[in-house]
């Protein structure tokens, strides 16, 4: 690709030649002829002069031109400008060849919409549903009553159980279950505990990205539901009767238990924990590690710690933590010195005093 069509596909201007040939995406410190890389972390400023690119994606900001050899490539955003060149430069491959492999295993009243397509050993049960252009790929279950809609990849080995709905241009990485039953069991009077029915169902709504061996549980009655455009990463659990809205992402091992309502924009760090019953405002970013036990209610607020804190409350509580053994050596130091001043007090005997009458 000439770095001129580049260019329209970005929407960004040359400082350089626009007939250099791009081949290929690379770090900007890993870089050879004929690759394009971008500059988006100013950290990443030292590698400039040195990067051996072609072309350098950089903000329209940016006032110094290049050196010889290379071009620079302007835009507004040049992290996004590096995502679609990605795109471009390496396609995403096909997960599944067109149409149905023989092996998989549709029922009578299962609907497949034109262009979908199955791989090998996939089931589809009653009165389940594919939507258009959607590839379900090998060993992967659509349980009964279940529906996904159009464009959506739901990669090997995916699980999704009955009368659960999955939306359009989902993704659904290896591993993901939908649909498994919520953790609900009631104790009984010889201390043994009664199984909850869980009769709900899972809602993920539209443009729901969700990683490699996530769950998200069924609702007990009603339904889980993570809302539009929600990214999760792997291995996270999502109780019964939650909540994710909108945009939210999620990051790894985090675990959300059950009735939990997490607002719209939110950003959940790796191993959070979230008690259930609880509510998180839209906007609120939540540290790694952090424990969230009582609701957060004021919206774009960010969090750290466990119990969870505001973020300059839990800095200060966390400085004032590594500087405890300075302040215990200090402490017996005053100590020692205060029980000298007592030796030497007791040893001179009392005061006399200067009584008159």
């Amino acid at each position: 690709m000439k770095l001129r069509a580049l260019a329209e596909l970005l929407n960004g201007d040359i400082a350089g030649d626009p007939e250099t040939e791009i081949l290929r995406p690379a770090k900007i410190e890993e870089a050879r002829p004929g690759d394009v890389t971008f500059l988006s972390n100013p950290k990443y400023a030292r590698f400039l002069d040195a990067t051996l690119a072609s072309a350098v994606i950089v903000a329209r900001t940016l006032d110094a031109p290049p050196r010889p050899g290379m071009s620079y490539l302007r835009v507004d955003d040049p992290y996004l400008g590096f995502l679609t060149a990605l795109e471009a430069l390496v396609p995403r491959p096909d997960p599944l060849p067109p149409g149905i492999h023989p092996t998989a295993v549709i029922a009578p009243t299962a609907q497949i919409g034109p262009g979908a397509r199955l791989g090998a050993h996939v089931v589809i049960g009653e009165h389940a549903s594919v939507g258009a252009r959607s590839s379900i790929c090998h060993n992967t279950v659509i349980g009964d009553g279940s529906s996904v809609g159009d464009d959506s990849l739901l990669y090997p080995n995916v699980t999704v159980r009955e009368g659960c709905r999955i939306g359009s241009r989902v993704i659904l990485h290896p591993g993901v279950v939908v649909g498994s039953d919520g953790f609900g069991f009631a104790p009984k009077p010889d201390g043994s505990y009664k199984k909850i029915p869980q009769l709900g169902g899972v809602v993920i709504e539209d443009d729901v990205e969700i990683g490699a061996n996530t769950t998200i549980d069924r609702a007990t009655v009603g339904e889980t539901v993570i809302k539009r455009g929600a990214k999760l990463d792997n291995l996270i659990q999502i109780a019964h009767n939650v909540v994710v809205g909108e945009d939210t992402v999620i990051a790894a091992q985090t675990g959300i238990a059950g009735s939990t309502k997490v607002g719209a924009h939110c950003i959940l760090a790796g191993q959070v924990g979230l008690v259930g019953h609880i509510e998180v405002a839209d906007r609120t970013t939540i540290g790694a590690q952090s424990g969230v036990s009582k609701s957060l209610t004021a919206p774009g607020r960010v969090y750290l710690g466990s119990p969870v804190k505001e973020h300059m409350t839990a800095l200060r509580i966390e400085g004032a933590i590594r500087r405890l053994p300075e302040l215990v050596t200090q402490l017996r130091q005053l100590q020692r010195e205060i029980e000298n001043l007592r030796e030497g007090l007791a040893a001179r005997g009392p005061e006399p005093t200067n009584e008159k009458g």
